[in-house]
C-alpha cells in the first residue's frame, strides 16, 4: 500500500453506527483517523461521497436496520461509495455480496485499517472503471488470534471516554451469533490500555467506561482473567476521577474480587451484571453458565462490599418455551433482586442460532404483555432507587449542557450514574463538585429520571 496516494482527501465522508459501545469505539476511532487523512466528516443526512456503516446483527431487527442504512445511504447518492463494515458483514457476507447498494465490505478485524482500504479501493476503481463490489475486504475472525490495537487519540466525549479492552466471546449462549460475528476472546495488552488512557487523560478525559463484547473474560487468552487488576492499575493514573465497567457476568463476583474492587476508590459503584433470566430452567436453555442462586449471591457480595451500589442488568423475556410459571419465577427474582434498572428485551429469534430452532415459540403479544410487567416494574424500583438520594449530598461529573423548558442546565452522572441536573451554566464540563439533591425533581421541572441538585 506504500504506493497509493492519499484518494480521500478533500472527500465528504458520513458516518452511521449501529449496534454497542464497542461498536461506538470503533467508529469514533474511524472517524479520528478519516479526519486525520483529510476528510469532512458531514452528518449522515447530508450528500457525501463516502457513507460508512457500522453494522450490527445482534438480531434480525439489527440486521434489517442495518440493509435499510445502506439503501438509504445510497439512495442519498448513488454515486457515492457506500461501505459496510463490521457484524453483519461477518455473518451475511453472501447477502452483502449480493447488494447492490454496497461497494466494499470490510470485516471487524479491519477497521483500523479503514483509510488505507478506502484509498486501495479508490485507485483500483480509478484505474480499471470499475463500480463493482470490487476491493472487498472479508476477514473470518474465528481464525483469527490477535487483538485489533486501535488507539483513541481524541476525546469524543466532555469527561468520558470508552475503552475497548477485548473483543469476541466464547461463550455461545443459544440465541446469540455475536461469537461467530466476533470470533474467540481476544484481549488488549494492558500496556496499551494505559498508554491509550494517558494520552486521553491529556485531552481532558476524567471518566473512562470499559467495554468490550465479553470483559469479564479480559486475560483469560493471555493465562487468567484479569479485568481486576486492569482496574487496579487504571486506579493508579493521575488525572483519573472515575473508572465504570461494563456488561460483566456474575461469575466474576467473586468474594475477593468484590473486596479488591471496593479498595479502588476511583471505581464507580455501578455494576450491569448480565442476567437475562431469573429462572434456572430458561437459563439453562440459553446456556448461561450460572445459576439465578449464583446470580444472587453475586449481586449479595456487591451489596456488601459497597454502600448501595447501582446494580443494573439485562432480561429476555418470551424465550422460547417459557411458560407463565418460568415467567413469574423470573418477574419474582428480579422484584427480589431489586435492580436500579432492568434493559428488557423481548426475545427475537436469529438465524443461525439454536434458539431460533427451538418449538414452543411464544407470540408477540406474549412477549409484549411479559415486557410491560417487567417495564412497570423496573420504572417504579428505578424511581425508588434515585429518589433515595434526595436530601444528600452527591458528586456529580458535569458532562453536558442541556435546555429544559427555556432554563440552561449542567447535566451529569453520581458515580452510581444517577442522572442529576443543576442550573448553572459556569461550573465546566468535567468538574465534580458536590450538591444536595433537592425535591424539584418530582414538580415536573425535569424528566422522572433526572434528579435536581441545589448550588453547593
Amino acid at each position: 500500500m506504500d504506493n497509493i496516494q492519499n484518494n480521500v482527501n478533500g472527500m465528504r465522508v458520513a458516518l452511521h453506527n449501529l449496534g454497542c459501545k464497542t461498536n461506538s469505539y470503533e467508529m469514533d476511532v474511524m472517524a479520528i483517523k478519516l479526519r486525520e487523512a483529510g476528510c469532512e466528516i458531514v452528518p449522515f443526512t447530508d450528500e457525501a461521497d463516502i457513507y460508512i456503516i457500522n453494522t450490527c446483527t445482534v438480531t434480525n431487527i439489527a440486521d434489517r436496520k442495518s440493509r435499510q442504512m445502506l439503501h438509504k445511504a445510497k439512495k442519498e447518492n448513488p454515486d457515492a461509495i457506500v461501505v459496510a463494515v463490521g457484524c453483519y458483514v461477518e455473518t451475511g457476507i453472501d447477502g452483502v455480496k449480493k447488494d447492490e447498494s454496497i461497494d466494499l465490505a470490510v470485516g471487524n478485524n479491519k477497521k483500523s485499517e479503514i483509510v488505507e482500504i478506502l484509498n486501495t479501493f479508490l485507485d483500483a476503481k480509478e484505474t480499471n472503471k470499475d463500480k463493482t463490489l470490487g476491493g472487498t475486504s472479508i476477514i473470518d475472525i474465528n481464525h483469527t488470534n490477535e487483538f485489533e490495537n486501535m488507539l483513541l487519540s481524541e476525546l469524543p466525549e466532555h469527561t468520558r471516554a470508552y475503552i475497548k479492552i477485548q473483543d469476541g466471546c466464547n461463550q455461545f449462549c443459544t440465541y446469540c451469533v455475536i461469537p461467530y460475528a466476533r470470533g474467540r476472546v481476544r484481549s488488549r495488552e494492558m500496556k496499551d490500555i494505559l498508554a491509550e488512557i494517558k494520552g486521553l487523560i491529556q485531552k481532558g478525559c476524567k471518566e473512562v467506561v470499559l467495554t468490550g463484547i465479553h470483559i469479564g473474560s479480559y486475560g483469560v487468552d493471555q493465562g487468567q482473567p484479569m479485568l481486576v487488576e486492569l482496574v487496579e492499575n487504571i486506579a493508579q493514573l493521575a488525572g483519573i476521577e472515575r473508572i465504570r465497567l461494563g456488561s460483566i457476568e456474575p461469575r466474576l463476583v467473586t468474594e475477593e474480587n468484590a473486596k479488591r474492587l471496593a479498595a479502588v476508590d476511583k471505581l464507580c459503584p455501578h455494576f450491569h451484571l448480565s442476567l437475562q433470566s431469573g429462572c434456572d430452567s430458561v437459563l439453562k436453555r440459553m446456556n448461561r453458565h450460572y445459576t439465578a442462586a449464583e446470580f444472587a449471591e453475586g449481586v449479595r457480595l456487591l451489596r456488601e462490599a459497597f454502600d448501595r451500589p447501582a446494580i443494573t442488568t439485562d432480561v429476555i423475556v418470551g424465550f422460547p418455551g417459557e411458560t407463565e410459571e418460568e415467567f413469574e419465577e423470573c418477574r419474582k427474582f428480579v422484584e427480589d433482586i431489586n435492580f436500579y434498572e432492568m434493559h428488557v428485551f423481548k426475545y427475537s429469534p436469529r438465524k443461525g442460532t439454536v434458539a431460533a430452532g427451538m418449538k414452543d415459540q411464544l407470540t408477540d403479544r406474549e412477549k409484549s404483555e411479559r415486557s410491560d410487567v417487567l417495564i412497570d416494574l423496573t420504572e417504579r424500583q428505578s424511581l425508588i432507587y434515585r429518589n433515595s438520594f434526595i436530601g444528600e449530598k452527591v458528586g456529580v461529573l458535569w458532562e453536558d449542557q442541556e435546555e429544559i423548558k427555556g432554563r440552561t442546565f449542567m447535566i451529569g452522572h453520581t458515580d452510581r450514574y444517577v442522572r442529576v441536573a443543576m442550573e448553572e451554566t459556569e461550573l465546566g464540563f468535567g468538574r465534580a463538585v458536590s450538591g444536595e439533591i433537592t425535591m424539584e425533581t418530582i414538580s415536573g421541572l425535569l424528566n422522572s429520571d433526572t434528579l435536581l441538585a441545589a448550588k453547593e
